[in-house]
C-alpha cells in the first residue's frame, strides 16, 4: 500500500529579538526573527519540516503563499516523489497559475523553497541520514537530474554540471573523513550587530576569538563616521591575523558604496557584503572593480539562480552567498553551487537568522564533498542565538561547524517552542515581558 502526503501544518513563529537588537543592521533596525513554518506529514505519521526566514511583519503573508501550494502536494505518493525530486521541484516552480506571481521570485518562490525543503527533510529522515550525506551519496547523474537547466544553459549545461560532479568523485571519501574530524570553517556575525554598544562589541569580539573564530563580520551603513570608528576598533581588538568583513545590507547607492568602502579600506577588509541592491548586477560589477582587492559578496536577497548566473558570469561578485530559505529550496541551491564552481566563485552562505545555520550547513558540506572539493576561502556564517529551539542544533567546535549526524535537514523546531512562540497567541506574545 502506498504512503502519501496527508497534511500540512502551518505555524507563524516569531522571536522577540528586537528586545536586545540581535540581528540589527542598517536596513533592519529592530528585527523580530521569524519563521513561516510548515510541517508536512505523510500517512504513516512521518514529518518533514521547512520554513521561510523573515524578520516579523509579513510572516503571515508567506504562510498564505505556502498554503497556496497545498493542492500541489497533498496526496502525492512518497515513493514516486522521492524517486524524482527534480520532477517534484518542477511541479511547484512551473505551476502555470502560481508562476504568474513571480515568475521564480518573491514570496511565492520563497514559499516553494519551504515546501521543497520540508520534503527533502522527510526524504532524509526516511533514509536515516543527515541531508548533507544523502546528497553527497548521490551519483553525479542523480544530482544533475535535480536541476532545472532552463535559463542556465547559456552558462551551465547539463554536461558542464556532470563534468564538475564527476571530477569531484575522486577524493570524496577522504574529504568526508576530514569533514567528520575537523568540521567546516565558520565565520561569526554575533559580535557585529549594528545596535550593539561599543562595550558589547568589544566583549563579543574577545569571546569569538577565544572560541576559535578567525573571521568576523561587522554591520555597517548607518553613519559613515561611526562605521569607521567601529571597524577600526574591531581591527585593533582582533589584531592583524583575524579576517574582518563588513555588511552594508543594501544600504548604499553605487557611488556611495565605493566611497564608504574606501573609507574603511585601511582596516584591511576581506569582503563587503550587500553594498547595494541585490538586483543591480551592473552596480555590483562597478563596485567590485573600484574597490579591488576588497571582495564583493552578495546573495542572501538574490531572487533566483538566474540572477546568480548574471552576477557570477559578469564578475560582479567575488563571494557567492546562498541562503537555504530564500530561493526555491535545495534543488535551486544545488544549481547555484554548480554555477559557482563553473565560474570559480567561492560559496560562503548567509546564515544570519533563526534556523539558517542549522539548514545551510548541509549545503556547504555537500558542496565540499561533491562539487567544489575545497574549503579554501570558504566559511559558513554563524550567529549565536536561537539554536536551543531546534531538535538538532548546530555544533561549533573551534570556529568550525561539526557535521550533523541526525537524520534530516536540521529545520525541525521543537514542539514546545512552536507552542510558545506562535504569533500572536503564544505565551511569549500574550504574557507580560
Amino acid at each position: 500500500m502506498s504512503i502519501r502526503i496527508a497534511s500540512f501544518e502551518l505555524v507563524d513563529l516569531r522571536f522577540p529579538t528586537s528586545a536586545d537588537l540581535s540581528g540589527s543592521d542598517a536596513m533592519n533596525a529592530d528585527p523580530d526573527y521569524s519563521a513561516a513554518y510548515v510541517v508536512i506529514r505523510s500517512g504513516d505519521g512521518a514529518e518533514g519540516h521547512g520554513f521561510v526566514f523573515t524578520i516579523g511583519r509579513g510572516n503571515d503573508v508567506v504562510l498564505s503563499a505556502i498554503h497556496a501550494l497545498e493542492h500541489l502536494v497533498l496526496g502525492l505518493d512518497l515513493d514516486e516523489t522521492f524517486a524524482d525530486m527534480g520532477a517534484f521541484y518542477r511541479r511547484l516552480v512551473h505551476d502555470s497559475h502560481l508562476r504568474w506571481l513571480g515568475p521564480e521570485k518573491g514570496v511565492m518562490h520563497m514559499a516553494i523553497g519551504a515546501v521543497v525543503n520540508a520534503v527533502w527533510d522527510l526524504y532524509a529522515k526516511r533514509e536515516g541520514k543527515p541531508l548533507w550525506k544523502v546528497l553527497a551519496d548521490f551519483t553525479p547523474e542523480q544530482i544533475v537530474d535535480l536541476i532545472d537547466f532552463r535559463y542556465l544553459s547559456d552558462a551551465l549545461t547539463r554536461d558542464d554540471a556532470l563534468a564538475i560532479l564527476t571530477a569531484a568523485v575522486d577524493g570524496k571519501q577522504e574529504r568526508e573523513q576530514q569533514l567528520l574530524d575537523k568540521g567546516y570553517p565558520g565565520y561569526t556575525t554575533s559580535a557585529g550587530w549594528l545596535g550593539y554598544s561599543d562595550e558589547k562589541v568589544a566583549r563579543l569580539v574577545g569571546e569569538a576569538i577565544a572560541d576559535g573564530f578567525t573571521h568576523l563580520k561587522i554591520k555597517v551603513g548607518a553613519d559613515p563616521a561611526d562605521d569607521v570608528h567601529r571597524v577600526r576598533m574591531v581591527r585593533e581588538l582582533a589584531g592583524p591575523d583575524v579576517l574582518i568583513s563588513v555588511d552594508a545590507n543594501q544600504r548604499w547607492d553605487v557611488a556611495e558604496a565605493i566611497e564608504n568602502v574606501r573609507r574603511l579600506a585601511d582596516a584591511d577588509l576581506y569582503w563587503v557584503e550587500e553594498p547595494t541592491s541585490p538586483d543591480d548586477v551592473i552596480g555590483h560589477r562597478a563596485i567590485a572593480e573600484a574597490i579591488h582587492p576588497i571582495r564583493v559578496a552578495t546573495g542572501e536577497h538574490v531572487a533566483n539562480r538566474v540572477v546568480f548566473k548574471q552576477l557570477m558570469a559578469t564578475g560582479a561578485i567575488d563571494i557567492c552567498q546562498i541562503d537555504a530559505c530564500r530561493v526555491a529550496g535545495v534543488n535551486e541551491n544545488i544549481a547555484i553551487l554548480l554555477l559557482a564552481a563553473k565560474f570559480g566563485v567561492p560559496v560562503c552562505p548567509h546564515a544570519g537568522g533563526v534556523g539558517l545555520c542549522e539548514v545551510v550547513q548541509h549545503l556547504s558540506m555537500f558542496d565540499f564533498l561533491a562539487i567544489s572539493g575545497s574549503t579554501e576561502g570558504r566559511w559558513i556564517e554563524y550567529v549565536d542565538h536561537l539554536h536551543e529551539h531546534f531538535a538538532d542544533p548546530v555544533h561549533i567546535r573551534g570556529g568550525h561547524y561539526m557535521p550533523p549526524r541526525k537524520p534530516g535537514s536540521g529545520a525541525e523546531i521543537v514542539p514546545s517552542t512552536r507552542a510558545a512562540y506562535r504569533f500572536p497567541d503564544g505565551p511569549i506574545w500574550t504574557e507580560p515581558r
